[in-house]
C-alpha cells in the first residue's frame, strides 16, 4: 500500500480492521512463537538419544558432555550474532534464515555416519536456537499491546515447553514403533517437519512497525499497524509514541555501557540465574538422573516432567501481567531452593529415592512459573527499540554461554558426586533471591517506548 493517499489508506484500514479484528496480530505472534516450539523440541530431543550416541560413537562422560553441548556453543554464537541482522534487516526476515537452519540441521543429524558430522549439524541447530531465542521475543514484544505484553511474549516460552514435551512424547513414540538401531535417527529427523512449516508461515506476517520506523519507513509501519488490527486513531497515536521514543533513542544508536548499563546488567543477571537454576542440565540428562535415582521407567517419568513444565508455564503466563516479573522471580527462587535441596539429598543418599520425582516436579513447577515465564519477556522489553535486538542478544548470549558450560560439565560432576550439581544449583538460587529483591525493577504494564525512562531511574 506504499504510495497510496492518506484517504485511501485510512479507508482501507477501516475495512481491514473490521474484517481481521486482530487476526493478523494473532497469526504474527503465533508464528513467532512457533520458533519457541522448535527451540524446545530441538533442545530436548537429545535426551532420548544420549544412550544410542554413547554406544554408537563410544563416548566417555567427557565426550558425551561435548556432544550434548555442541548445539549449545552454536546457540551462544547464534544468540550473539543475531542482534545486528535483527536490528538491520528486521526480526521477521532474519527468522526466515534461522528456519532454514533448523530444517538442514534436523535432516543432517538424522543422516550422519560419524561423530564429527553429528557435532557439525548439532552446532548448526544451535545457531538457529540461539538466534530465534533473541529475535522471536523481540518481534512479539514490538507488536504486542503493553498491558498484555508479558502474556504474549510468554507464548514463546509456552511453545518452548510444548516443544520439550513434544520431544519427550516423540522420543517415546518412536522408541515404541521403531525398535531397531535406527530409532535415534528418526527421533532427530522429525524436527525438520515443524521447521519447514515455520519457514512457510514467516512469509504471511508483517514486519514489526517499530522496526520499520527505525528504518524511516513510516508508510509501511502505518500499514503494518492496520494489518495487526489497530484503528486509524490508535495507529496514529502509536506512531507518535514511537517517533518520540526515536527522538530520545535515535535509530543509529549503539549499545553502550555508559548509556545502557542498567538494562545490560539486568539482562545478564536474569539470563545467568536462569541457567544456574540447572533447568537445561536437568532436561538434557533427565533419563540419566532418574536412572541414578533408581527409577524403573525414566521415559515415562520424563513425560511427567514435560507435562508439569507445560502446566506451570501456563500458570506463569496467567500471573506475569498480574503479579509482575519481579514477584514471580522471588517466589520461584524460594521454591527452587527447597526442591533442588531435596533432589541433592536423594542423590547423596540422605533420603529415599522416591522423593526424586516429586522434587523434580516441584523444581519444574517453580521454575516454569517464574524464571521460565519471565526471562524472554524481561530481556525483550528492557532495551530501547533501536538496540533491542542487540541488547536481547547480549542477554540471550549469556543464557547460552552458561547453558553450554553447565551442560558440558554436568556429567563430569555427576560422575564425581551425583548430588553435587543440585547442591550448587540450590546455592545459586539463594543468591538470585537476594539479587532480584535488591536490584530488579518491575516492568509490568510499562509502555515499551517509555521503558528507557524506567531503566535510567
Amino acid at each position: 500500500m506504499r504510495g497510496a493517499t492518506d484517504q485511501e489508506r485510512d479507508s482501507a484500514r477501516k475495512g481491514q480492521s473490521t474484517r481481521n479484528n486482530g487476526t493478523i496480530l494473532a497469526a504474527a505472534i503465533g508464528t513467532a512463537a512457533l520458533a519457541g516450539l522448535l527451540f524446545g523440541f530441538d533442545t530436548a530431543v537429545i535426551a532420548g538419544v544420549t544412550g544410542d550416541l554413547t554406544r554408537l560413537f563410544a563416548l566417555t562422560p567427557e565426550t558425551l558432555g561435548v556432544t550434548v553441548s555442541a548445539a549449545l556453543w552454536g546457540t551462544l554464537i547464534g544468540a550473539l550474532s543475531a542482534g545486528k541482522p535483527g536490528d538491520s534487516f528486521g526480526s521477521r526476515n532474519s527468522l526466515r534464515v534461522l528456519a532454514a537452519f533448523y530444517f538442514v540441521a534436523g535432516l543432517g543429524c538424522a543422516l550422519v555416519s560419524n561423530w564429527s558430522a553429528f557435532l557439525v549439524f548439532r552446532f548448526i541447530c544451535g545457531l538457529a536456537i540461539g538466534g530465534s531465542s533473541v529475535l522471536a521475543p523481540v518481534y512479539i514484544a514490538e507488536i504486542a499491546p503493553a498491558r498484555h505484553r508479558g502474556l504474549l511474549v510468554g507464548l514463546f516460552q509456552l511453545m518452548i515447553v510444548i516443544g520439550i514435551l513434544v520431544a519427550y512424547l516423540s522420543n517415546a513414540a518412536i522408541a515404541g514403533l521403531i525398535g531397531d538401531a535406527t530409532a535415534w535417527r528418526w527421533k532427530l529427523g522429525v524436527t525438520a517437519a515443524p521447521a519447514l512449516i515455520f519457514f512457510i508461515l514467516l512469509f504471511a506476517i508483517p514486519d514489526s512497525p517499530r522496526w520499520l520506523m527505525t528504518r524511516g519507513r513510516r508508510d509501511e509501519a502505518d500499514d503494518a499497524l492496520a494489518r495487526i488490527g489497530l484503528t486509524p486513531e490508535a495507529a496514529a497515536a502509536e506512531l507518535h509514541r514511537i517517533e518520540q521514543a526515536l527522538q530520545r533513542d535515535p535509530a543509529d544508536e549503539k549499545l553502550s555501557w555508559h548509556r545502557h548499563r542498567k538494562p545490560i546488567l539486568l539482562a545478564i543477571s536474569v539470563a545467568m540465574f536462569n541457567q544456574l537454576a540447572g533447568i537445561n542440565a536437568v532436561l538434557y540428562y533427565l533419563n540419566d538422573i532418574f536412572a541414578r535415582a533408581g527409577s524403573l521407567s525414566p521415559d515415562r517419568q520424563a513425560i511427567l516432567i514435560g507435562i508439569a513444565n507445560l502446566v506451570f508455564t501456563l500458570v506463569g503466563m496467567a500471573l506475569i501481567d498480574r503479579l509482575g516479573r519481579k514477584t514471580l522471580l522471588l517466589i520461584g527462587a524460594t521454591g527452587m531452593v527447597l526442591c533442588l535441596g531435596a533432589a541433592a539429598a536423594v542423590l547423596f543418599g540422605a533420603i529415599a529415592n522416591a522423593v526424586m520425582l516429586p522434587a523434580l516436579i516441584g523444581f519444574i513447577a517453580f521454575f516454569a512459573t517464574s524464571q521460565g515465564a519471565v526471562i524472554w519477556v524481561y530481556i525483550s522489553e528492557i532495551f530501547p527499540t533501536p538496540i533491542r535486538a542487540r541488547g536481547s542478544a547480549l542477554g540471550a548470549g549469556t543464557h547460552w554461554l552458561m547453558n553450554a558450560l553447565i551442560a558440558g560439565v554436568f556429567p563430569v560432576l555427576v560422575a564425581w558426586s551425583p548430588g553435587a550439581p543440585f547442591a550448587i544449583f540450590a546455592a545459586a538460587m539463594v543468591v538470585q533471591l537476594l539479587v532480584v529483591a535488591t536490584f530488579f525493577p518491575e516492568t509490568r504494564g510499562v509502555d515499551l517506548d517509555l521503558m528507557a525512562e524506567r531503566m535510567t531511574a
